[in-house]
């Protein structure tokens, strides 16, 4: 129990003790000798994307880019996600990685902006009655203000307060216990800012709109806080209540069960009982969003230690802690090590080049005095003392046999992930073992594991995705050729069939046409005979040049009227071929005029040609209606019609040259 003065609640007013729990040196007062002091604009302020629990924010500046003090350089990305607001007024002059607040010494993405020292704020205003708005306006505003837990691990507060209908929230509780030695940033915050504290919880109460009690929760070291809290929070329905002094009381889980007597089961929320719970720090900015319109773009955190001056600065966000330590009188050479975070559950840093951000409630400078070297691990001797401190009822000693085995299904069958890693099991055993560092790793290795698990679902169904797609895509491609494969065979029977049925005529007639004789003459008329001859033999009936010139009449005819049509057409429309249409008409009309010629006037008489006239071709007697005949005159006014100067046999002999060289 507690040895502080024993302070009074309400009547009827019952708390709870939990399981569990330690009483290490508190080391409270050397901050608190000093009122809050305002940390100086620096020159650069570095934004770190991802400062609370959840998916990172996504930037929506640019190099280059000037900002106003409040204006979102980030915005959430992501229901778990909260945006980044600029602390004061520059230019953004990095996007990039930079060391952060963390254990492993890790980078990751930031936004720098150089600050112009204007500290020009972004038009903002508040809300004067935020009564009259609804419960997802109000919580949007929290969401888009960037407030997320600034006693803890950072969880956004609007998630917090977005409970589901079938979460019927009975008790809000604000946590103001701040149970970890060193550490004052909350309990100066109540002490000077205790109004706001009120108004906040009153914004709170709106919001979530608690069926039975709203509750402020503090430790009974802390009077001064306490006694400025109950005087701001008279005539209200906001009730103070103090409870014995205990690390871990601080734990959200732990501090329900002081409050209300109830456990938080595993694996479950605060909701899922119907409690609601916020941290002091975390319903200032909510005060500040709503009332003043201001995003959380600074806070309160504690400089301490014996290697410095120890005090409360309220920072910029983005500030380096070298800054802060620079104005606590910083003694690098009396410094034993650099913690982020109080003795407890803080951890060491290497650089002070990192940036104050939204959890960063306390910079630990301890002297070698205060923090000696840890005295080496011993064996584990079994005494249970860490079982019997822990405040979560788990067995650390199971769980470090487990983790030195690096048995993760051992470790999540006793819970594991239940560990708030307080160090109340360190901090108790006498083996000096560093419990909680094993309980972390761990956890980071299972989370690794399903995440590569997860990893590893996502490629499988990606690849089974892909497969199946491949296969679609062969099938389709085998279902097209069977179909190609089908049509042509469809077209060969086809042909074939085709074939069949026009086979007979055509063998027939073959059948029918006598070899055409050898032609062996040496005289070319005779050979013409021969050739009329054979041709006249294979024709199964004469041809009539009457009726072919006139079929051939009737043809050009047909072509013309078809190519008068695609002429008009082309005209019409203005086609750039009209010029070939024309050219091809004048064509068929003169192909027309000739054939016209051939014909004679009196069908029945055949057209006399030049050549059969008396007076030009001593074959003019012979009925040019035989193809023999008409060859036959044809070859012998070719030998017989020289001129009368040239020796008939000296023609034919040239002829018979001329025959021989062809």
């Amino acid at each position: 129990m507690s040895a502080h003065a024993k302070i009074s609640n309400a009547p009827g007013r019952k708390v709870f003790n939990f399981h569990g729990g330690i009483h290490p040196l508190e080391n409270k007062q050397q901050s608190l000798q000093t009122a809050i002091k305002t940390a100086p604009i620096p020159e650069l302020l570095t934004f770190p994307l991802s400062q609370h629990i959840g998916a990172p924010a996504s930037p929506i500046v640019e190099v280059g880019d000037r900002v106003l003090k409040g204006q979102q350089i980030a915005k959430a990305n992501g229901f778990v996600s909260v945006p980044v607001h600029a602390s004061t007024s520059g230019e953004v002059i990095a996007i990039e990685n930079h060391l952060i607040v963390h254990s492993s010494g890790m980078t990751a993405p930031t936004i720098i902006i150089k600050a112009d020292g204007k500290d020009e704020w972004l038009e903002h205003s508040g809300c004067d009655d935020y009564t009259q708005l609804d419960k997802a306006e109000l919580v949007n505003i929290v969401r888009e203000a960037g407030s997320a837990g600034m006693g803890g691990a950072g969880f956004p507060s609007a998630v917090k307060l977005n409970t589901r209908d079938d979460h019927r929230i009975e008790s809000l509780i604000i946590n103001g216990t701040e149970c970890e030695p060193y550490i004052t940033a909350d309990d100066v915050l109540m002490r000077e800012r205790a109004d706001q504290i009120i108004q906040g919880a009153l914004i709170l109460k709106h919001i979530v709109k608690p069926s039975k009690e709203a509750i402020i929760g503090v430790e009974d070291n802390k009077p001064e806080g306490i006694a400025a809290l109950r005087k701001a929070a008279a005539g209200t329905d906001i009730e103070i209540v103090a409870f014995p002094t205990k690390y871990p009381s601080g734990g959200e889980k732990q501090l329900i069960q002081i409050l209300t007597g109830k456990q938080v089961p595993s694996g479950k929320l605060p909701a899922d009982i119907g409690v609601g719970c916020q941290n002091i720090g975390s319903t200032v900015a909510i005060y500040k969003a709503v009332v003043k319109g201001e995003p959380l773009i600074s806070r309160i955190t504690t400089v301490t230690g014996d290697a410095v001056q120890a005090q409360n600065f309220e920072v910029l966000l983005g500030t380096s802690m070298q800054i802060l330590l620079d104005q606590a009188d910083y003694q690098p050479d009396k410094a034993a090590r650099l913690i982020a975070g109080g003795p407890m559950m803080g951890f060491a840093i290497e650089s002070a080049d990192v940036p104050i951000v939204k959890t960063s409630n306390c910079v630990l400078v301890p002297t070698k005095e205060e923090f000696p070297d840890p005295t080496p691990a011993q064996a584990c001797i079994r005494c249970g003392m860490c079982a019997e401190a822990c405040p979560v009822s788990l067995l650390p000693q199971q769980m470090f046999w487990f983790s030195q085995a690096k048995d993760h299904e051992g470790l999540q069958k006793h819970n594991l992930m239940d560990c708030i890693e307080c160090g109340a099991c360190s901090y108790a055993c006498p083996s000096n073992i560093p419990l909680v560092q094993y309980y972390r790793a761990s956890k980071a290795d299972i989370r690794q594991a399903a995440l590569d698990h997860k990893k590893a679902e996502y490629s499988k169904e990606r690849f089974e995705a892909r497969e199946a797609r491949l296969v679609a895509i062969e099938a389709e491609k085998e279902a097209k050729r069977k179909e190609r494969q089908e049509k042509a065979a469809k077209a060969a029977a086809a042909k074939a069939k085709a074939a069949e049925s026009g086979e007979a005529a055509p063998a027939k007639k073959a059948a029918a046409k006598p070899a055409p004789a050898a032609v062996t003459s040496s005289d070319p008329v005779q050979a013409a005979i021969d050739r009329a001859k054979a041709k006249a033999a294979g024709s199964d009936v004469a041809s009539d040049p009457v009726a072919e010139a006139k079929a051939k009449l009737e043809g050009l005819q047909k072509r013309l009227a078809k190519s008068e049509d695609k002429l008009k057409s082309a005209q019409e429309s203005n086609d750039a071929n009209v010029a070939a249409f024309e050219s091809s008409v004048e064509k068929l009309k003169a192909k027309i005029a000739d054939a016209e010629k051939a014909i004679p006037a009196d069908a029945a008489t055949p057209a006399a040609s030049p050549a059969a006239s008396p007076a030009a071709s001593p074959a003019a007697d012979i009925d040019m209606a035989d193809p023999v005949q008409a060859a036959i005159a044809r070859a012998q006014a070719k030998r017989d019609g020289p001129a009368a100067d040239e020796d008939p046999k000296a023609k034919l002999e040239k002829d018979i040259a001329t025959f021989k060289k062809r």
